[in-house]
Order: structure tokens, then sequence, then C-alpha cells
């Protein structure tokens, strides 16, 4: 496991993520919160899909990858490993303080897309598309007709800076079904992410720690 301790000495909040192998498609998914005694567990672990192609280095808060360690590019089918802040959350609710949400909230609604285009001005972001003149040839619809994005977390990979073709718009979300992969993200069941959104507190600054058993 990555040293959290080291690399974020100010978050109290981790979604840690466990997968067996690089090339493994789904996950163990547990709480931890840091207090006095340490980092703890917090409810029940519960299982998350994977990217299809298994995993990745992503650029985190982390480091660079180790040598022969393969690292996240655009379009790999691949879930990054590593450490990375979790800054927002996005869904269909109206209302997001109602549901108990405290992380800033992008409602989903049809002009607000994710961009995956390495060229764009505006690639790894969501934008209004409404509220700017589009520049990109490939980008994500945030309102889905299923229920993938309909409560989601953005996750800060490949930030700070932006790098063009290492990866964009890599998030928490609602899986299609057990047992079925994402093309990067880390999905599980809605009632899973709706715990998840409750309980990430923006003071806590919140992390996914998403790791591989034999790193």
């Amino acid at each position: 496991m990555f040293d959290l301790a080291q690399l974020v000495p100010a978050s109290r909040q981790c979604l840690q993520v466990v997968a067996t192998d690089w090339s493994a498609t789904c996950g163990q998914a547990q709480c931890l919160a840091r207090g006095g005694d340490g980092w703890q567990s917090v409810g029940t672990a519960f299982p998350v899909m994977l990217g299809r192609h298994g995993l990745a280095w992503g650029r985190g808060v982390h480091g660079p990858a180790p040598s022969g360690v393969a690292e996240k590019q655009e379009g790999d089918g691949r879930a990054p490993v590593g450490v990375f802040a979790i800054t927002a959350l996005f869904g269909r609710a109206p209302n997001p303080a109602e549901l108990g949400f405290r992380l800033p909230y992008h409602r989903v609604r049809p002009s607000l897309k994710a961009v995956d285009d390495p060229a764009s001005r505006y690639y790894n972001q969501i934008v209004d598309s409404a509220a700017l003149t589009p520049d990109w040839s490939s980008a994500e619809d945030m309102l889905r007709a299923d229920a993938r994005y309909d409560l989601g977390a953005v996750l800060a990979c490949n930030t700070d800076p932006v790098l063009p073709g290492k990866g964009s718009c890599l998030f928490l979300h609602v899986w299609a079904a057990p047992g079925v992969p994402t093309a990067g993200c880390t999905a599980m069941a809605y009632s899973d992410m709706l715990r998840l959104a409750r309980w990430l507190d923006p003071s806590a600054q919140p992390v996914l720690c998403q790791t591989v058993a034999d790193n």
C-alpha cells in the first residue's frame, strides 16, 4: 500500500481499492478514516469493477511509475493505480444537500460534457458546452441513458498539470452490473456509491488509494 501519511498527511478519509493483480477487472473497496489511532475501517467492504484491460499507473500524488510498470494512457481501458484526491460529486439529484452530500456537485444535464480529446484546451475537464465554444472532437455525455452516471465522484487523476493523452475524466460511478468492467473508471453498486457520497467530507480531504495486491 502507498504511504498515505507521507503522501497526503492532511487527509482523514480514504477509499482503499485493492485488485489481485494488474490484469484484474474487479477489486475490493473499503472506506478508511484516520484518527488518533491511525487509519481504521469504516463500514463493510464492498466489490468494485475496474477497467476492462485491468490497471495501469496513473498520475496522482504518488510519484512516477516504477520501472516496467505500464502508465495510464487515454483509451487504454485501464483503471489508474495510485493515490488521487476525490474532488467533487456528480449526478441526477436536483438537491444534493438533501441527500447529505458535502463535496462540490455537478448536476448532469444535456450540455454537461467530459472532454477526452487530448487536443482540446478542455481535456480532462467537465464543462458546460452551452457556456463555451467547443474545440473537441470527442467528449462524453454526462447525462446518460443508462444509470452509470446517476451518481459518481471526480478523481484528480492527471492534473496539476494535465498532460495530453495521460488519461481523462476518471471517476467513481455506478456499475453497469456486477461483473461488467469499465472503460477505466472504478464502478460499484448504486447503494455503495450513495453511501460513499454521503460519507465524503471536503474538510477531510478524501482520497482514493487504488492498489494491486502484489504492488
